[in-house]
């Protein structure tokens, strides 16, 4: 079984994230981001390559596709005001 959100949220943050001014791109603040994106998504999985192609096509269509990026934003901005990696030391001085 695959996560088709998790698949798309993942693409898209990787698409979305050089484009963000002043966001930290560390392995923690990127997973921050993403949980953050996934728990505020319908989820949506698929047990056959049929199936998370309809899924993938069918999220990828219109306001499925603006979701992911409406929440992918949200939670950049809120990571990069309280980031919890090396760089939430350095902002605090």
């Amino acid at each position: 079984m695959k996560s088709v959100t998790e698949y798309l949220v993942s693409r898209a943050y990787g698409e979305l994230a050089p484009t963000v001014a002043g966001i930290c791109t560390c392995q923690v603040c990127r997973e921050d981001v993403l949980v953050f994106a996934l728990n505020r998504l319908p989820p949506r999985y698929a047990s056959t390559l049929t199936g998370e192609v309809v899924t993938k096509l069918g999220m990828e269509a219109g306001q499925g596709s603006i979701d992911v990026t409406v929440v992918l934003l949200e939670a950049m901005r809120r990571v990069a005001a309280s980031p919890r990696c090396a760089r939430a030391g350095k902002k605090a001085g």
